[in-house]
């Protein structure tokens, strides 16, 4: 049976030495669990054991788990972050549930994201995903258009741009993993000197968040170390 409380304990440690190691603060990581196909049992004992955001990557079942909460746990603190591909047929359900997103890429997304934002709450938090490895399969734009889409999205008015995200190529080797994360790091910390609201660089999952973390991301997502093997049937 997996122990979610035991698990978070393990990755928190593991961050910590990451972080550590290439002589960050402390606490300057934030784990986002990515609770995608997990029931909502599953994301109260993580709850129940410290942990506060949690990443989904489907509209409805996020939008689900969101009123789950609302509704049976008021007060629970719980920041909802979605990190899938966004269709514009979904940025209502994403505006008005979420306090996150992750994976914008085209300023026509991101316009609805603002329109539809509810006027009750707070501007949206958002990232722009970047293919940094080129791959055709992978959702995301260049480093180039990344920075004219921040420039650009800044205008809009229930928007907060807050920074980078990328899923880069899966790679086993160190000194990889690095290089598909440097030059958005240094972009990142380039905009953040101008701009200190630009803060978040999400990057890093199970298998590269060491390098992630010695590369400058602060915010890491880690789904199957937190919760066990997904089940997709």
């Amino acid at each position: 049976m997996c122990n979610i409380k035991q698990n978070i304990e393990q990755v928190r440690e593991q961050i910590d030495l990451a972080t550590q190691k290439c002589g960050r603060p402390d606490h300057s990581v934030q784990l986002l669990a990515v609770s995608k196909t997990k029931p909502v049992e599953a994301i109260a004992e993580a709850v129940a054991a410290g942990q506060t955001a949690f990443g989904e990557n489907y509209v409805q079942e996020g939008v689900e788990k969101v009123e789950h909460f609302a509704t049976h746990a008021p007060n629970t603190k719980i920041e909802w972050h979605f990190i899938g591909p966004i269709q514009s047929n979904k940025t209502r359900l994403i505006a008005s549930h979420f306090d996150w997103v992750h994976s914008v890429d085209r300023l026509k997304i991101a316009k609805r994201l603002s329109e539809q934002r509810p006027a009750h709450l707070p501007p949206l938090n958002v990232l722009v995903q970047v293919n940094t490895s080129g791959e055709a399969s992978k959702s995301g734009i260049t480093l180039d258009e990344a920075m004219d889409l921040i420039e650009s999205m800044r205008a809009l008015p229930n928007l907060t741009v807050r920074g980078f995200m990328s899923i880069p190529q899966p790679e086993t080797d160190y000194q990889r993993q690095c290089a598909a994360f440097e030059p958005l790091a240094t972009a990142f910390d380039s905009l953040h000197a101008h701009t200190p609201a630009i803060d978040t660089l999400s990057m890093g999952m199970s298998g590269d968040m060491a390098a992630a973390i010695a590369c400058g991301s602060n915010m890491v997502r880690i789904g199957t170390a937190v919760f066990g093997a997904r089940d997709y049937r």
